[in-house]
């Protein structure tokens, strides 16, 4: 789908100046453009500077809280406080959070818009930006789907487009333009709090996900209606040296090149049409100031035409936090010279009343102004905005579908990975006895975890009736077998009557810098629960509800089984019960490596000196993981043979067509995922033990075999970026493994 870009990703390296930059960013709309221009001329400079503004909703309701949980009055706006507000500052977008129906949705934006066209000079319509993370989150009848962490693990390409466009059918007509997701940092920093929101630790996995999701949420439509998808946080955001949210990054220039680039580019020929700024710094530079990061890389080497967004109060917080500004007068002046479009304000409009003040002064030129607002209104008349303002009026109890329901629980079905399956205890069929026990069995908000009908997602009463619990979706599924939700005091008295103790554990919901930890282990009651679990002597199934990987140590040897079901959505207990049953054959697959000791921490894609020299003396050393990026059990058995390479020597302008059987030797029907890995023998800079290039999902029946291919195009797979972020297409071998099979080829590079 266009939207009338010239150009997307380039080589090329361009020095503009803001004049040369706004002629250079006029697309081939003339419709557009000319309406633009038009409108251009005439607003006033504070217009253009409300335009760049985007401040919180609550400023303008009448009980100031628009991010509480249930037990908060109704939020209303005061339409006196709002109609001041657009008179003063012609403000030109709104971020709203906070739990309510469809109908009071469309209410609230329906009001936004009509005081906006009363009031305002222009009657240009106002956006309404909103969290909207992993499904309708803040709908009351919204579906909350398994997070971006447990869409990774399903490695179904169809998966993350199917969840962008569901989430534009159950919100686009309540007025909701702005979507803030998804989430397209590398997830390798296990203890970071927002890990579950990431697609995983792999560069291609987060980049080819993150691209389908964007393309199902900004290429459909309803009714005409349309959202913005928002690509973030560019760029570091998610490897913090902490491992703490929004703090200091030191991340080498050749990784940023390779690894942390590459999502945001494929969102970029994605046509994504915001991306919000990383809060955190880089090197010791905070990117909100970064012309280098927010220009040069974004825009003129990615070829980003879009809006550049800052996060939530993070002009201020470089003076208040960062530090490297006096006040918030030059940490606006750097932020907007650094390429900034729209400042997330929170509830303040000295941003306003600042940016007009250095423009009049001559310290930031009009043009520059300009720019960003032609981006802007770009963004705002290609959701529709000027001939649609308000949102629909059709009857809004539909969107709670079967359909959209059906297509969350297939993802989260396909999102639980099987760790582990002791002498094949499961499927359990159809045992006499259960024993339920662990903080997270009959919790709705431990399936969710944060971004779910609050930002915390820790309001249980926010959940809706007809949500079932782990433990209620065991009773459903097991009609016949008497399930006991034990507590630790009568622990040994029901495991000693029952077939097998399920311990369902993990984390309570957190998000941001509320779910920064010191310790990775499991809760210390939890580990105490899971010991007495294992001490009853019966078979301790241990299902692990979490945003991120929490230490078990050897407690992983001693359960027979271990399902990591991450964070599965409001439908995670219904799947996580019939995989228990053996109605659903797992097929997910770690979208991360889960670490077995706290100590030490790599992502699958390590170098070789991890394990050599006096590692390679010490065994306990080599078991880093319980789990590696890729890994996953299932029913059934899978038999991969002839693997076939077209060549076994290649140029720069062949391809390498591969192709691999695998074949269902097993009793059932499952889902197979096939990852590609290709691992560079030589290297001048330093190279990961192997990486990602490809992944496809087939269904297939007991005795089928079916075929997997892929081509390796050697400019595309085979090279990676200097330092200088020059392309490297070196001479040498190259292994090619999938599955336990492996091939061995040469490239010679002829140009």
């Amino acid at each position: 789908m266009s939207f009338g870009c010239k150009k997307r990703y380039s080589d090329d390296r361009l020095e503009l100046s803001v004049f040369e930059r706004i002629t250079h960013e006029r697309t081939d709309d003339s419709s557009m453009e000319d309406f633009i221009d038009s409108l251009l001329l005439r607003m006033t400079l504070k217009e253009k500077i409300g335009q760049m503004t985007q401040i919180d909703e609550s400023y303008v309701l009448v009980n100031n809280n628009s991010n509480g949980g249930t037990n908060v009055p109704p939020i209303l706006i005061d339409s006196a406080k709002l109609s001041n507000l657009i008179q003063e500052y012609q403000i030109g977008s709104i971020i709203s959070e906070g739990l309510r129906s469809a109908r009071e949705w469309r209410e609230t934006s329906d009001k936004l818009q009509r005081i906006n066209q009363e009031v305002s000079s222009n009657k240009i319509p106002v956006i309404l930006g909103i969290n909207h993370i992993h499904g309708a989150n803040y709908m009351k009848e919204g579906t909350i789907f398994p997070h971006q962490m447990n869409i990774g693990a399903t490695f179904n390409i169809e998966f993350p487009g199917e969840v962008g466009e569901m989430i534009l059918r159950e919100t686009a007509l309540m007025g909701h333009h702005l979507n803030f997701a998804p989430v397209l940092g590398i997830g390798e920093k296990k203890s970071w709090p927002r890990l579950y929101e990431t697609y995983g630790e792999d560069t291609y996995l987060a980049s080819v996900m993150g691209a389908e999701y964007i393309k199902g949420l900004q290429e459909s439509t309803v009714s005409a209606y349309r959202i913005a998808a928002c690509a973030k946080h560019f760029i570091g955001y998610s490897l913090p040296n902490s491992g703490w949210d929004r703090t200091a990054a030191d991340i080498s220039l050749q990784k940023l090149n390779e690894f942390l680039i590459p999502p945001f580019k494929e969102a970029i020929k994605a046509n994504v049409m915001t991306i919000m700024v990383n809060s955190g710094e880089i090197n010791g530079i905070p990117v909100h100031t970064s012309y280098h990061y927010l220009t040069t890389v974004l825009r003129d080497k990615l070829g980003f035409e879009g809006v550049a967004i800052t996060d939530y109060d993070d002009i201020r917080k470089l003076h208040e936090e960062h530090h490297v500004t006096e006040n918030e007068i030059e940490s606006t002046y750097q932020a907007i010279m650094a390429g900034i479009d729209i400042s997330i304000t929170s509830n303040s409009i000295a941003y306003c009343d600042i940016l007009n003040d250095l423009v009049d002064k001559g310290r930031i030129p009009e043009e520059r102004i300009d720019l960003s607002v032609k981006r802007i209104l770009r963004l705002k008349y290609k959701l529709g905005l000027f001939n649609k303002p308000f949102p629909s009026a059709i009857n809004i109890n539909q969107f709670d579908s079967e359909e959209v329901h059906e297509s969350a629980m297939n993802i989260a079905a396909e999102s639980i990975v099987l760790l582990k399956n002791t002498n094949r205890l499961l499927p359990l069929g159809k045992p006499n006895r259960l024993t339920v026990i662990g903080m997270n069995a009959d919790s709705k908000k431990a399936l969710c975890g944060g971004w779910s009908y609050s930002w915390q997602g820790d309001d249980e009463a926010g959940y809706p009736d007809s949500m079932n619990t782990v433990l209620d979706a065991l009773n459903i599924e097991f009609e016949n077998t008497r399930i006991t939700n034990s507590d630790r005091a009568h622990l040994r008295y029901y495991a000693g009557i029952s077939d097998a103790v399920i311990v369902v554990t993990g984390e309570s919901p957190y998000a941001e810098g509320i779910g920064n930890i010191d310790d990775m282990t499991l809760p210390a009651e939890e580990v105490e629960l899971i010991e007495a679990a294992l001490a009853t002597n019966k078979p301790v199934i241990l299902v692990l509800l979490e945003g991120r990987p929490r230490i078990l140590g050897d407690l992983f040897d001693r359960c027979h089984v271990v399902l990591f079901a991450g964070l599965p959505g409001m439908f995670g207990g219904e799947a996580l019960a019939g995989i228990l049953s053996g109605r659903i054959n797992p097929s997910g697959k770690m979208p991360i490596t889960y670490p077995f000791r706290s100590g030490h921490m790599v992502p699958y894609t390590f170098k070789h000196t991890e394990f050599k020299g006096m590692n390679a003396e010490n065994p306990n050393n080599r078991r880093y993981s319980i789990g590696e990026f890729g890994y996953g059990l299932s029913f059934t058995r899978y038999e991969y043979s002839e693997l076939n390479l077209s060549d076994s020597i290649v140029t720069a302008d062949e391809g390498i067509n591969v192709t691999v059987k695998v074949k269902n030797i097993g009793s059932r029907e499952g889902k197979e995922s096939v990852l590609w890995f290709l691992s560079d023998e030589v290297g001048t800079y330093t190279r990961p033990v192997k990486q990602l290039k490809h992944f496809e999902k087939q269904f297939i029946m007991p005795g089928e075999v079916k075929e997997y291919s892929f081509t390796i195009d050697p400019k595309q797979h085979l090279g990676y970026p200097d330092v200088d972020d020059n392309w490297l297409l070196e001479d040498g071998y190259y292994t090619l493994s999938v599955g336990p099979l492996s091939a061995r080829f040469q490239f010679i590079n002829e140009e």
